[in-house]
């Protein structure tokens, strides 16, 4: 049963000793070791702190939200997150060349590097009306699960730790981080691992709210823009000229011809989507452009560039056979933008982060939830450092919608499970 750990609850485990880095054992070991460290005092001190500050991790998230973030627009936002994370106290602050926000808490000096993320950004645009409304318990605003609460999990895992003077051997980044979001194209965390990048050997990226779920695999996903272009002109009196909605159309259903059947039998899970179409300025008029935006997602990398392919291979046809149609100007041309590209990848559910996030989610009565998604560990993943994405607590509907809404139903106990995965890979620092 889900339960919040105050300083009575954790007493029921027995103390051993100070906690230290995980290494690959048994799962019996793993929960020891977690037992172990729930009841170090400093680490106990901070779970009641996390329970006994949650209106201030509310506030917080309530402030957040009603900051607008739209894609490539979150300096706003990353100002007020830096602001808050100077104020809780970091060791040095700032912010980096594409928006990142970024506070340093040293450790003992091992030199390890862990970072904990919240993104930034919404999907919404600027003009969107982010006032929260609230219906009882529940607090209604777009953006306000995704990410927003896991921005108010990271500055309440950060007030935890401080508050309870919890040193640690591992440095660790505390992260607002640009670009997750649609054309984003995960952009933040891409600079993040660049090289000549921060030194950064583990990654944990807090996305929404699930207080049991745990995203070890990436979904890896290649996003185009497609335009075809032509003279254009008048459906009468130009009629002859090749047509780009009409390629476009020859374009999309060769695409589903060919991706279909190789969908339906690929070795890994595979997905296609054209999302957005547009173009043209009259039903009467022959369009000088037409666009469409196309999403593809897949498990494995080879699958991606499979599919991948078979949509090139479709727009040249495409192509050449409307412009062997025309009767009269100049032939059609066709610009293919990639706009999002993200990598696949996995993380063993036996490595050591998995095994010790799980043994978290377990001692606090939940049971865990692993999980492939696309979202910034995806980055990492696919470098091979190991990255988990988790949930920051409550519960949250409606994603990416106008009508998302957050309820801080053991909220509480998300961020604790947060900060416990932080400590179980950092180690507590030894005191004298």
């Amino acid at each position: 049963m889900k339960r919040l750990l105050t300083q009575a609850s954790a007493l029921i485990f027995i103390a051993i000793a100070t906690a230290t880095p995980l290494a690959a054992q048994s799962q019996d070991d793993y929960d020891r070791q977690i037992e172990q460290l729930m009841n170090h005092p400093a680490v106990r001190s901070a779970l009641d702190h996390i329970v006994e500050t949650d209106d201030q991790t509310m506030e917080d998230l309530m402030t957040l939200t009603q900051i607008p973030a739209p894609p490539f627009m979150e300096d706003e936002r990353g100002a007020a997150f830096l602001q808050m994370m100077i104020d809780l106290g970091v060791d040095s602050s700032w912010t980096d060349e594409v928006g990142n926000v970024i506070g340093l808490r040293r450790g003992s000096g091992t030199g390890e590097v862990l970072a904990i993320a919240g993104h930034l950004d919404t999907v919404f645009p600027p003009e969107t009306d982010v006032t929260i409304r609230i219906s009882g318990d529940t607090l209604f605003a777009p953006g306000i699960a995704d990410d927003t609460r896991g921005l108010a999990t990271v500055l309440a895992v950060l007030r935890a730790m401080n508050e309870s003077n919890i040193r640690t051997e591992a440095d660790i980044l505390f992260i607002g981080n640009v670009g997750e979001e649609g054309i984003g194209d995960l952009r933040g965390v891409k600079h993040l691992f660049r090289d000549g990048g921060p030194r950064i050997d583990h990654f944990i990226s807090v996305d929404g709210t699930s207080a049991n779920g745990i995203t070890h695999m990436g979904l890896g996903s290649h996003r185009y823009r497609v335009t075809f272009k032509g003279p254009g002109g008048h459906s009468w009196g130009a009629f002859g000229l090749a047509n780009p909605a009409h390629a476009m159309g020859r374009a999309i259903r060769y695409f589903q011809d060919g991706a279909g059947p190789y969908t339906a039998n690929a070795p890994f899970r595979t997905s296609y989507n054209v999302g957005r179409i547009g173009g043209g300025t009259s039903v009467n008029s022959v369009p000088f452009e037409s666009w469409m935006e196309i999403d593809m997602r897949s498990e494995g990398d080879e699958t991606l560039d499979a599919v991948d392919a078979i949509l090139q291979g479709a727009i040249q046809r495409a192509l050449a056979e409307e412009n062997a149609l025309r009767t009269r100007g100049e032939p059609l041309t066709v610009d293919v933008d990639m706009i999002g590209d993200r990598p696949s990848g996995e993380v063993a559910i036996d490595h050591p982060f998995v095994e010790q996030t799980a043994a978290v989610t377990r001692a606090l009565g939940l049971f865990p939830g692993f999980g492939r998604s696309s979202t910034d560990s995806n980055i990492p993943i696919s470098l091979g450092i190991p990255a988990v994405t988790i949930g920051g607590g409550g519960q949250g509907f409606g994603a990416h919608s106008l009508d998302e809404w957050f309820r801080n139903e053991d909220g509480a106990l998300g961020v604790q499970r947060v900060m416990l995965v932080v400590l179980a890979q950092v180690g507590l620092a030894q005191t004298s």
